[in-house]
């Protein structure tokens, strides 16, 4: 197959939303992760406990291939899908701290 073929059949990269989106689902677990998630839905009430928020954080981390700030791991942060998202972007944004 040439690079052009195989161009053709390439699939589309994963939106952070939809990356994290995977994320939550897979530490739901089923059958909870099969319903539908909105995004401005409370972590809490999808089902997510402490161990499971703890879980979301490193998973998060692995994911996306950064490390949350202290400061960022606040109930505000982990509040919603849509707050999730928003921290992990401002966490990209930000300048590398010297080291």
């Amino acid at each position: 197959m040439s690079a052009s073929e195989t161009g053709r059949f390439r699939m589309s990269p994963l939106t952070p939303r939809e990356r994290l989106l995977g994320l939550i689902r897979q530490i739901l677990g089923n059958p909870a992760a099969t319903r539908p998630l909105a995004v401005d839905a409370r972590l809490a009430d999808l089902g997510i406990s402490s161990i499971k928020m703890v879980s979301l954080m490193l998973a998060i981390e692995a994911e996306f291939n950064l490390t949350i700030p202290p400061g960022e791991i606040t109930p505000e942060s982990f509040a919603s899908i849509a707050s999730v998202e928003a921290m992990v972007e401002r966490v990209l944004a930000a300048p590398a701290a010297p080291g």
